[in-house]
């Protein structure tokens, strides 16, 4: 059994439980991944976020050149 939880009706808090399902509603998972030192997929994670200028100091470097241009 894990600690699972809900979020309240009015958003702010959480109901935790040991059921899976409580009161009809799908309950998550209160514990947080497991963290692994050998991450497979940082690499993908990150070529995305390059590519997609989610990284801040790619996004920085984007907004200084757009200045420099001008």
């Amino acid at each position: 059994m894990h600690l699972m939880y809900i979020p309240t009706a009015n958003g702010v808090g959480r109901q935790y439980s040991l059921k899976k399902v409580l009161d009809g509603k799908v309950t998550r998972s209160a514990h947080p991944a497991r963290f692994s030192p050998d991450d497979k997929w940082s690499r993908h994670r990150l070529a995305m976020r390059k590519r997609y200028a989610a990284l801040l100091d790619v996004a920085e470097k984007s907004s200084a050149e757009e200045v420099e241009r001008e």
